[in-house]
């Protein structure tokens, strides 16, 4: 997780869907498209998707209209892109985090490092995710594309979960996919309360609890 966002496995992705006369055909022509997808990630980020016009995007990337609109058929094409960029950044942080994690000591571990992350930026700015989920959710393409990311977040607690039970010499039970969402929910609850209150009180509280309730879940 960077200071501006808190990944997904590498095999499973979530993809906006862009159309075909999109995909970059030359080294040039991508780190074009990807000038453009991170002024736009920038400029969300920091006035919010709505806010956020095409002319600011051309303006900040140094782009053309021309190339914009090549790579991209409208604004609800650009948004998609970001929300996949902001997903592969959050999401492949805590890949790093949680990819290997087999034990309590380890969630903990992981909880340490999001509430010092999330001190680092004085809980300015909350999730990423979570900042577009609030905002684009009501749009089917939108909320669609943030539904795939946050089923990919979860599936990495569910992995680790699975893995601490057999680290334990138990099987896994048929339970973990709602203890992870049950886990991700603690997570961005506690993450918009620490930016609302500029406190990573409630980020630790909301974690310690929800790991306490893994532990007794999980009989560990």
């Amino acid at each position: 997780m960077n200071k501006n966002v808190t990944a997904l496995p590498k095999t499973s992705m979530p993809k906006t869907s862009m159309p075909k006369t999109s995909v970059p055909k030359t080294a040039r022509g991508a780190a074009t498209r990807a000038r453009i997808v991170d002024a736009a990630t920038q400029l969300v980020r920091a006035r919010g998707a709505a806010n956020t016009t095409i002319d600011a995007v051309i303006e900040a990337s140094e782009a053309s209209k021309s190339q914009v609109y090549h790579y991209f058929a409208d604004k609800d094409e650009l948004v998609l892109a970001v929300i996949q960029r902001q997903a592969e950044c959050v999401l492949g942080t805590h890949e790093g985090l949680l990819r290997k994690l087999n034990s309590l000591a380890g969630l903990r571990r992981w909880r340490d490092a999001v509430v010092e992350l999330t001190d680092q930026t004085n809980c300015a700015g909350g999730c990423p995710l979570g900042s577009l989920a609030a905002e684009l959710s009501e749009t089917p393409r939108t909320r669609a594309a943030l539904a795939a990311s946050f089923a990919c977040w979860a599936g990495y607690f569910e992995a680790a979960f699975a893995r601490m039970q057999s680290r334990a010499g138990r099987t896994p039970s048929g339970d973990l996919k709602e203890l992870s969402e049950a886990m991700l929910a603690s997570l961005q609850g506690g993450l918009l309360l620490a930016q609302t209150l500029r406190s990573t009180r409630p980020l630790e509280l909301a974690l310690d609890m929800a790991i306490d309730h893994v532990a007794a879940r999980l009989g560990l």
